[in-house]
């Protein structure tokens, strides 16, 4: 595939990821519980240990906090950059992503199968979602795309009678070695389903794993992640390993860990979203897939990379849309091969009831988002937001031109649709959701404690809303507490602390603070909705003052 279209796809992923990611405030829960132990990383300038204030953080290794901190000391800001500095990290691997679909689909299927491959990733609401989030998914999506490119090129070549040079063995060995430094297992557990399948699928051919060079390539994976691995075992004495493995890993396994739970087939209804535009587009090239899969080596490839996947992880107890991303990369290959390969529609029986429920879901979802758009603002903000319009009609129009199955498809309507989608998206994020100020109460207490803070070095305790964004833009000292608690706070600093406490619990403080010599003052009020519980929320910030002084109205 020429150069320039690797640049061009660059450019369209940099739009898919880049608007809104300094507008949208930090957000609850992940993001802000990464974004916070980066800035106490860089502050400490401890880059073996991981910790959320004085609590550790081990259910993830450190490859994402070490890819943050290097974003901050390039910036020149260091823990005092905003958070759209965290984020790039995340826009840079789903650039990566991208391109890595991109050159994997032209290797498999030639440069104008890739180009629409990397167009349909770039588009896709899953990556645009996580490519402005600064947390693990999005970079650790690029190590799976470059290894299962890498494996896929191996895989077929080997099949084709031909040898596969030793550089894309080392692709495969690195990504797996930078994909378990990020998240863990999910990088080797992608390509070790695809290879089981691929073995499965015809078990007289599995000498092409030779081609792996696992001899050195092992040894190069664990020459990347065992440094860190022995470091954090040896200081945190055995913690790391206690918590990654046995509590967060088992747990996503066994039951759904956080309230996360979601039955076989949640993967199925999640879709829809993820996958928008493409969802019924996508099901058609990939019911085109799984028709020629025997066929085709580069077909049984892209079956055996998302249907075990797939599988999988609707077995696993804890469920998240985002957890099936690292398979979303084979159904964009597909959209790249059958666009550029005619084919027949499902014409009938259960290939067009399954197309049909694609094409709803894919209804579906368009017009929640349309809706959404405009609803959103006069809903939570009393008022209509001028960009509504815009928003929902470019959501309207990507679903319509992304709707067609591949064989009314072009090039050309596949680019249209991945601009509108994109262009949707960007003023969704970028525009709507930053204005909608009645959810993100974490940015204006944080406004609030430096507008009325009594010393410099006052710190914020908060009774009764504990999400860890708060932590990160009010300071890492923020004390998340109860009643008690925020009673404790004020009278251990009285000229200089200040607290958040719900306004109608605010008199429980009063007679305490009244029989040890001091009156509460109301500094701000600060209400909303705290989308992550979906709780209305009503907060003043108090201090105190001596007994005599002005009477805290709450």
């Amino acid at each position: 595939m020429p150069a320039m279209r690797y640049l061009v796809l660059a450019l369209v992923a940099l739009a898919a990821t880049l608007p809104g990611i300094a507008a949208l405030p930090p957000i609850d829960r992940d993001e802000s519980r990464y974004v916070q132990a980066t800035k106490q990383m860089a502050r400490s300038g401890d880059y073996v240990d991981i910790r959320f204030q004085d609590a550790t953080r081990y259910k993830k290794p450190v490859g994402i906090y070490w890819m943050q901190s290097a974003a901050l000391a390039l910036s020149g800001q260091g823990d005092a950059a905003p958070i759209w500095i965290y984020r790039l990290v995340s826009v840079a691997g789903a650039v990566l992503a991208v391109l890595g679909v991109a050159w994997t689909g032209a290797r498999l299927f030639g440069g104008e199968a890739g180009f629409v491959a990397g167009l349909a990733m770039a588009a896709m609401f899953a990556l645009a979602f996580e490519g402005r989030m600064a947390k693990t998914d999005a970079m650790l999506l690029a190590t799976v795309v470059f290894a299962q490119g890498a494996l896929a090129q191996i895989f077929v070549a080997a099949r084709g009678g031909r040898a596969s040079p030793a550089g894309l063995a080392f692709v495969f060995w690195v990504a797996q070695g930078v994909g378990m430094l990020i998240k863990g297992p999910i990088t080797p557990l992608a390509g070790g389903l695809t290879v089981l399948a691929l073995i499965a699928a015809d078990r007289r051919r599995w000498r092409w794993l030779k081609d792996l060079r696992a001899g050195w390539g092992l040894p190069l994976a664990l020459v990347i992640v065992l440094p860190w691995l022995t470091l954090i075992t040896w200081k945190s004495g055995g913690a790391f390993w206690q918590e990654s493995v046995g509590r967060d890993l088992a747990g996503k396994i066994g039951q759904g860990q956080e309230s996360h739970w979601g039955p076989p087939g949640y993967y199925a209804l999640t879709y829809a979203l993820y996958v928008w535009p493409w969802g019924a587009l996508a099901l058609a090239a990939g019911l085109r897939v799984l028709s020629g899969w025997r066929a085709d080596p580069r077909l049984t490839f892209l079956a055996a990379w998302y249907v075990p996947f797939w599988l999988l992880f609707e077995l696993i107890g804890t469920k998240l849309p985002h957890y099936m991303l690292p398979a979303y990369p084979a159904l964009a290959l597909a959209i790249g091969w059958a666009l550029t390969v005619p084919g027949p529609a499902p014409a009938s029986g259960w290939r067009l009831w399954l197309w049909r429920l694609a094409a709803a879901g894919h209804g579906v979802v368009t017009v929640a988002l349309a809706a959404a758009s405009v609803a959103l603002p006069i809903v939570l903000e009393g008022r209509f937001s001028p960009w509504s319009l815009p928003a929902a009609a470019l959501v309207l129009a990507a679903a319509w031109l992304g709707l067609a199955g591949p064989e009314r498809q072009s090039v050309r309507r596949v680019a249209l649709a991945a601009g509108t989608a994109i262009a949707g998206l960007a003023l969704i994020f970028a525009v709507i959701l930053p204005s909608l100020s009645s959810i993100w109460l974490s940015p204006r207490i944080a406004e609030a404690v430096r507008a009325n803070r009594p010393c410099q070095t006052s710190v914020l305790a908060s009774a009764g809303y504990g999400e860890p964004s708060l932590v990160f833009l009010a300071g890492t000292d923020t004390v998340l507490t109860d009643m008690d608690g925020a009673l404790a706070h004020l009278l251990s600093d009285p000229a200089c602390a200040v607290a958040l406490v719900p306004r109608d619990r605010a008199r429980e403080l009063y007679e305490p603070l009244r029989s040890r010599g001091h009156a509460g003052v109301v500094l701000a009020s600060i209400g909303g909705v705290n989308y992550s519980s979906g709780a209305r929320l009503e907060m003043v910030l108090l201090r105190i003052e001596p007994a005599g002084g002005p009477e805290a109205r709450p």
